[in-house]
């Protein structure tokens, strides 16, 4: 059985087919920088590499280039869209309605849809990446697989905020969490490299949007993103964490409106706005050539990982590991010294050497006496939607 699995985040989309359920990866690629008229197209096979810049300027253009590409009769993968039996969708908000992967229909659109407004960056793309499969992988199912699942075991005292109890009885405002997926999928990795299921991590999900997980045996107890992907840590485009006053003196002191505001911290704060770049290459190359503003925006980025860092911590009353994954997390070897930089206290020791020692797969940058083992772990979203996907459909045999 063949699944195809879209994981749509606010400027690429990473995309994986999968034979299941022996979990054979027949192709996978990476659209990025989209928006713009050099939006790069990676598409691999066992056969081919296929590389190229375009102009993509929106996620359908994307996934209409994808799927032009799956069916070509050369270097594609796929001879019809009936191959294809189940479509596998990242989603970022499922709110209260969705605590479990879920088959998509009508209904679950239309949820999908109110909660844009809580991911204006992702539901949306998420929900058009859904109704182009729709059109045209007709036949498969469509699956919805939800990054707020994971951070339904956060407890009460961690996921209420204080404001009066009926924005959260009648109105359900609370911490959510997302990157769930990941989450999920490196924590348990770690669990099994650690061999402890007893275990305290912390998972560091660092790309264009980022977020951090305190994992208690397995469970998630606390998380860096709350309401909606805005809170947190500095990212690409989105602010992280800010005195919420700076809303009401934006709008009463500097006249702005309230769709300015949501732009302004969505789309145009973070590394963005403090340099001028989203992307982390970019500002890292700056960085070395002496540019001041990239210089302080990394020491923003890393002081704000370090601050969680601690507070996990205390939360989960010791440590086992810290885990990095995602784009940059995996990829850079800079922010990540950065971040494990004089936290000798907690018993957290970087190996240099390994660090700058690229791997595949789990890869362990400690030095051999850290008594807090720092792992790389390559996350692999779309393999878990694929698994979870599957699952859903598992007891109906004439399926599957």
């Amino acid at each position: 059985m063949q699944v195809l699995v879209l994981n749509s985040g606010s400027s690429s989309i990473k995309f994986q087919l999968f034979s299941m359920p022996e979990e054979r990866i027949l192709c996978s690629g990476l659209i990025e920088r989209i928006g713009f008229n050099d939006a790069i197209f990676k598409f691999n096979t066992q056969k081919d590499t296929i590389e190229f810049e375009s102009s993509i300027l929106n996620h359908k253009e994307g996934l209409r280039l994808l799927s032009k590409q799956l069916l070509d009769k050369d270097t594609g993968i796929i001879k019809s869209p009936e191959d294809i039996s189940i479509v596998g969708h990242r989603v970022v908000h499922g709110g209260i309605h969705f605590k479990e992967t879920t088959e998509i229909t009508g209904l679950v659109k239309e949820k999908i849809k109110e909660l844009a407004s809580l991911a204006p960056l992702h539901n949306p793309a998420n929900l058009e990446g859904i109704e182009v499969a729709e059109d045209i992988f007709s036949n498969a199912k469509q699956v919805a697989v939800f990054d707020t699942a994971f951070h339904q075991s956060i407890p009460e005292h961690a996921y209420k905020y204080a404001i009066p109890n009926i924005f959260l009885d009648e109105h359900h405002i609370r911490l959510y969490g997302f990157h769930g997926t990941s989450h999920k999928y490196v924590s348990e990795k770690a669990i099994d490299y650690l061999n402890k299921k007893e275990s305290k991590i912390i998972t560091i999900h660092l790309g264009n949007g980022c977020s951090m997980t305190a994992i208690k045996n397995g469970k998630s107890i606390d998380h860096s993103l709350g309401f909606s992907p805005v809170s947190g840590l500095i990212m690409g485009t989105r602010s992280g964490d800010i005195d919420p006053a700076i809303i009401f003196h934006l709008a009463n002191k500097l006249n702005f409106s309230l769709d300015e505001i949501n732009t302004l911290l969505q789309k145009k704060s973070g590394m963005l706005g403090l340099t001028g770049l989203s992307d982390l290459r970019d500002i890292q190359e700056q960085a070395a050539q002496g540019n001041k503003a990239c210089q302080l925006a990394l020491e923003m980025n890393v002081y704000r990982i370090k601050k969680y860092i601690g507070s996990y911590t205390a939360i989960l009353n010791g440590l086992d590991a810290i885990v990095f994954t995602a784009g940059i997390g995996e990829n850079s070897q800079l922010i990540r010294e950065l971040v494990s930089k004089d936290l000798d206290f907690l018993g957290i020791h970087l190996d240099f050497e390994k660090n700058n020692t690229r791997s595949k797969g789990l890869h362990v940058i400690s030095k051999e006496d850290s008594k807090v083992k720092i792992l790389v772990i390559p996350t692999n979203e779309e393999l878990e939607i694929a698994k979870q996907a599957v699952r859903l459909f598992k007891n109906q045999t004439s399926f599957i």
